[in-house]
């Protein structure tokens, strides 16, 4: 896996790279408080003939920060990736998000649906249904991300990684858990709060009425102790033309942390076996 950078748009963007002569390509986009680290189990599981790409995004990992928080917005994130896209010559892949980057991944999907084979989200929401449901969650992320400036990203992540969606991670082991807190810890705060502050999903505009638009295979993966995302899940795939829902056992939000092996064999089966 070659770490690498590329220039869009007066931005170095993070990413890593395993094979560009492959025939197939898969695209990942991690979650808040993520990196391309987090999905170096599940690449390192899948063939070897496949193009596994996984991205900084914008205010994580390696990628340049931005001090502005408009340049956070789903907008310019969308603006982005086609733009790294292009600047990589990729024109046709499968497209994996998780919760964060699910929302991305599908904001892109609908807008650039000739490109993706595959979409799967992996705990992902098309978003807030109402104007209030979305002022609310801007707020609460707005202050949240004060939080971060104000005290510290050592002092959020403790509080991060302790909120209920994370609370099956707390059986992994010692060796996984310090992997995690570690990736987490490696964040800018500048970065995470401006994440926040463009990118949170108060700020998302709401998917729930064009994921009928979608014409290619869409796979939502959940875990079953993460009862909010499987509810979520139920209801895309009722308006989804070609969806699928996964449920995954004895795992919570973040199925790829919590059983790589798992979430690889998904990807095989859905992805590389039935192409």
């Amino acid at each position: 896996m070659e770490h690498l950078t590329a220039e869009v748009r007066g931005i170095q963007i993070s990413y890593t790279m395993t094979n560009p002569y492959a025939n197939e390509s898969i695209v990942f986009l991690h979650g808040f408080t993520g990196s391309w680290r987090s999905w170096e189990p599940v690449v390192k599981l899948l063939p070897k003939d496949i193009n596994c790409i996984s991205i900084d995004l914008m205010g994580h990992g390696y990628t340049e920060v931005s001090s502005n928080p408009e340049r956070y917005r789903m907008s310019e994130q969308l603006l982005d990736l086609e733009e790294f896209f292009s600047a990589i010559q990729l024109s046709r892949f499968s497209l994996i998000g998780y919760s964060m980057g699910g929302r991305i991944a599908l904001a892109y999907a609908l807008g650039h649906p000739q490109q993706v084979k595959n979409l799967v989200l992996e705990s992902a929401s098309p978003g807030l249904k109402t104007t209030e449901e979305q002022q609310l969650r801007r707020q609460a992320d707005n202050q949240l991300a004060d939080r971060i400036e104000d005290e510290g990203l050592e002092s959020f992540i403790d509080f991060w990684e302790n909120i209920s969606l994370f609370e099956s991670q707390k059986s992994l082991s010692n060796e996984k858990k310090h992997a995690i807190r570690s990736e987490r810890l490696e964040q800018s705060t500048i970065g995470l709060a401006n994440s926040l502050r463009g990118m949170g999903t108060g700020q998302q505009p709401s998917y729930w009425t064009k994921l009928d638009e979608l014409e290619m295979p869409v796979y939502l993966v959940t875990g079953e102790y993460d009862t909010k995302f499987t509810e979520i899940a139920d209801e895309m795939v009722k308006k989804l033309k070609d969806g699928s829902h996964l449920q995954v056992s004895s795992v919570g939000h973040a199925i790829h942390v919590e059983n790589p092996v798992q979430f690889a064999t998904i990807i095989m089966k859905q992805l590389i076996d039935g192409n």
